[in-house]
């Protein structure tokens, strides 16, 4: 099976995305696996595909992580996505409705070629991220095999966990993240960020990311890192998020509101892939 598709990044997290409108595209999660392997496949951290919208939005968005598991949202992705509709002549629209797992997102193509995107209302109620609490906290502990951490806990329509960590360079993220992502208090696990809070608009960010490892950016870890500072009195919107590759910036004006990301989406090149298998 010969497919085609677009390799794309938002700040160095990248994607694969395909069109699933104008090719039949049916992948087992061995498939998914294969496309995003870095030695053997096209190598990316999540794998895009552009679908028909099953309601009134334009277009319907399915993510499936570099461990072949799909998932409900992925802000670098939405962001991704609206740029590679609009290049490749599928909308005129500057603004599109898209259809995800979590509900519909609304990303806009600015002029100068960022693209900003509502994500939503951030949820807080343990019951709907999921995480086992007895009731709603500003943070949590949350006791790891050595030792217990502090961790504030929302859905952007993922799962988040994010500490707040005095040095970002030197932060537990590939040595803790696993452990966090799999803890038993998340029952379909959960993203696990790391930020360091330069100024009350200004964070560093760090994300070991569900399925896929530490990415190079995180857009909805962004967006929690950002609301859980917000909500702890140590930021105010908006806030800079700096990844290693660059910035994102997040606006929210509390709760019940929408949170604002604004970022860079990028074509890297077109491709097609014969599957084996």
């Amino acid at each position: 099976m010969k497919l085609k598709f677009t390799k794309m990044h938002g700040l160095g997290n990248d994607f694969v995305v395909i069109d699933a409108m104008n090719q039949q595209i049916s992948l087992s999660p061995e498939q998914l696996r294969r496309l995003a392997d870095r030695h053997l496949g096209i190598g990316c951290d999540q794998i895009l595909l552009v679908e028909k919208a099953e309601g009134d939005a334009d277009f319907r968005y399915r993510i499936f992580n570099a461990d072949g598991g799909e998932v409900e949202q992925c802000g670098n992705g939405a962001r991704c996505f609206v740029r590679y509709v609009h290049d490749h002549g599928m909308t005129g629209k500057k603004e599109v409705r898209i259809e995800t797992l979590s509900g519909v997102v609304i990303p806009k193509l600015e002029a100068n070629g960022e693209v900003t995107v509502n994500m939503g209302v951030p949820k807080f109620d343990p019951g709907e991220i999921p995480f086992i609490a007895d009731q709603r906290a500003p943070t949590y502990p949350l006791r790891l095999d050595d030792k217990e951490v502090e961790i504030s806990v929302v859905s952007m329509g993922n799962p988040h966990a994010v500490q707040v960590v005095s040095d970002l360079d030197d932060a537990p993220v590939l040595t803790e993240g696993p452990f966090i992502e799999k803890h038993s208090r998340f029952p379909q696990r959960v993203n696990a960020g790391y930020m360091q809070v330069i100024d009350p608009h200004h964070i560093r960010l760090r994300v070991y990311e569900r399925g896929a490892g530490e990415t190079l950016a995180c857009g909805t870890g962004a967006c929690a890192a950002a609301v859980a500072g917000i909500q702890r009195g140590l930021l105010e919107s908006p806030v800079g998020v700096s990844f290693s590759t660059g910035n994102l910036f997040i606006r929210w004006e509390g709760e019940n509101q929408p949170v604002w990301m604004t970022g860079p989406a990028i074509t890297v090149f077109d491709g097609e892939i014969e599957l084996q298998f």
